[in-house]
């Protein structure tokens, strides 16, 4: 999604829609034939142990996994050569492809010891982020192979469980598994309690289906793809066992929209909206995938009917999304402002007062910013997006030690394209002894997370061309945004294929899509600045200097690296 809506940042619906209040009512039944099996996932993630090298171009992601299906992996540690610090495209034969496991594991984990295992992936990436080293070129490969090994020990994990150990005791779960169990506040535990449960009522249809929702929910909050493939094998379970049931199907939404597939989650929203017209998954999904296919104006109407059937917390957020990009900033604040005042839970209010800390950071307001971000925190310390956005704040107002320091706490957990990329620039400002080593290692990680997400079926485009453009590879870069474009036209993916042909040396063919990315009002400082540099190089001198002028004014420290470049070019534009 784009950034302003990332995957990180938006919480799926979970209030039950009225047929999601008899989720498992039916009495299920026990069977062998239909008990699921221990998780079957082993090996290491070819791509993944290639990416400390490279981010695979558009090519390279069809050929490491079918784009939006994969849903297994097979073992490799082949890296593909790289020059140090670049972020480019992998080669596709080096990344093997991915293979379902065998078996019918119907996407059930073997309890702690998987959760464990699940971890240990991502935590391998978290170390590369942690660690800090002086890496050179011929580290890169010892730190990949580090990366595989943690994942095939993992596996080994779950290989032990399959052999006989026994999964912990875990409370246990009534038939009338409900997605508010979701909700609860401990999610592991929760998918715990509903893999337990579902061993021994295996045709729990609403428990297949609430399982599937939050394995994509831990997905999101652990930045760990390796849940989506179990995801979708669940809530297939579920649908199997009865079809069109809109639980599932708004699960597959959301999976697809997790995914980046927006043309799947329209598709599957649609599909639960038949079935039940109020369900709030389906209908925030919905405006999700629209506004993510850049199908603005029926993502407004979409939002407005979900406002008629559902008014609450998610629907709010997406309705001031929705304004927000048509540069109606007042309405995106007033809607975000209802949305506090009818939140009642922690997560929502963590999310909606984050929301109003990036829109009030938009528009350079930083003051407001740290106040909504430390409210967010005050309901969730750890919650993501609001360490994130407290952090950028800081590196706008000149606080450069807490802004780095914050930052690094970030990643340390959750080492993901964008915060990442801000990392790598933030010590690039700074410039002091050891810092643009430091830099290149956020960057080198950059390719390590979008490898990983490949190999689950993430396509990571627009994460490719953005970081890309302006830190590594720039063919890489063009052959992303070109690929991202051609799936969706958004605002977000035309400023990315502009740049990325603006860096190519194609100004002339870049100016249309820089215009474009600002047509529809969106008050973003990037998008008027990548617009201004543009101008300037194919002769609109005025215009250029009109447009940088306005990305310093709205959003002075839009950028560590951006903001001082735009100063540059307005200064040589006098």
């Amino acid at each position: 999604m784009s950034p302003r809506t990332n995957d990180n940042a938006t919480p799926d619906a979970d209030k039950a829609t009225p047929d999601e209040s008899t989720v498992g009512a039916t009495p299920a039944e026990k069977t062998t034939e239909g008990t699921p099996a221990e998780d079957t996932m082993s090996g290491a993630v070819a791509s993944a142990a290639g990416g400390a090298g490279g981010v695979g171009s558009a090519g390279s992601a069809t050929s490491a996994s079918s784009a939006d299906g994969s849903d297994g992996e097979t073992a490799s540690a082949s890296v593909p050569a790289s020059a140090p610090g670049d972020i480019s495209a992998a080669d596709p034969a080096g990344e093997a492809p991915v293979t379902a496991p065998s078996g019918d594991t119907g996407g059930v984990t073997s309890g702690e010891g998987a959760a464990d295992a699940v971890d240990e992936r991502v935590a391998a990436v978290r170390r590369l982020s942690q660690s800090q080293r002086r890496w050179r070129a011929a580290q890169l490969g010892f730190c990949a192979a580090a990366l595989a090994v943690a994942m095939t020990a993992g596996a080994v994990v779950l290989g032990a469980l399959r052999d006989g150990a026994t999964t912990p005791a875990v409370a246990a779960v009534s038939n009338g598994v409900s997605p508010q169990l979701l909700a609860s506040g401990d999610l592991d535990a929760s998918i715990l309690s509903l893999q337990a449960h579902l061993r021994t009522q295996s045709k729990d249809f609403g428990g297949w289906a609430t399982l599937g929702l939050a394995y994509v929910e831990q997905a999101r909050t652990k930045g760990d793809p390796s849940r989506y493939p179990q995801a979708q094998e669940a809530l297939e379970r579920s649908l199997k066992l009865r079809p069109d049931y809109d639980p599932a199907l708004a699960g597959l939404a959301a999976l697809g929209a997790a995914r980046h597939d927006f043309a799947g989650a329209l598709k599957y929203a649609d599909l639960a909206l038949k079935q039940n017209p109020y369900s709030e998954r389906a209908l925030s999904s919905r405006i999700d995938a629209l506004v993510e296919l850049g199908r603005y104006d029926e993502a407004s109407k979409a939002a407005d009917l979900a406002d008629s059937r559902r008014p609450g917390v998610p629907v709010f957020t997406r309705y001031a999304y929705v304004h927000e990009l048509r540069g109606d900033v007042k309405t995106a604040r007033r809607v975000l402002e209802q949305a506090l005042a009818t939140a009642t839970s922690r997560g929502d209010v963590s999310y909606v007062t984050s929301a109003l800390g990036q829109l009030a950071w938009n528009q350079g307001d930083y003051h407001s910013a740290l106040t909504y971000y430390a409210r967010a925190l005050a309901a969730d310390d750890n919650y993501l997006p609001a360490l994130e956005g407290r952090a950028r704040t800081q590196a706008a107002l000149g606080d450069r030690a807490a802004a780095i320091k914050g930052m690094e706490q970030v990643v340390q957990r959750y080492p993901l394209p964008q915060p990442l990329v801000e990392l790598g620039e933030l010590y690039e400002a700074r410039g002091a002894a050891g810092d643009a080593r430091k830099a290149r290692d956020q960057y080198r990680l950059v390719s390590a997370w979008i490898s990983l997400a490949h190999a689950y079926g993430v396509n990571a485009d627009l994460d490719t061309a953005l970081a890309a453009a302006d830190h590594g590879d720039h063919k890489a870069a063009l052959a992303a945004a070109r690929a991202e474009w051609a799936r969706r036209h958004t605002v977000h993916t035309a400023d990315a294929l502009g740049w990325a042909l603006h860096v190519s040396g194609r100004d002339t063919e870049a100016l249309q899509y820089a215009r474009r990315a600002t047509s529809t009002n969106y008050r973003n400082a990037s998008f008027l600045y990548h617009l201004g540099v543009i101008e300037r190089a194919t002769g609109h001198t005025d215009r250029g200097r009109t447009a940088l002028k306005a990305a310093l004014d709205l959003n002075p420290g839009f950028s560590p690296l951006g903001a001082r470049e735009a100063r540059k070019a307005l200064e040589a534009a006098k």
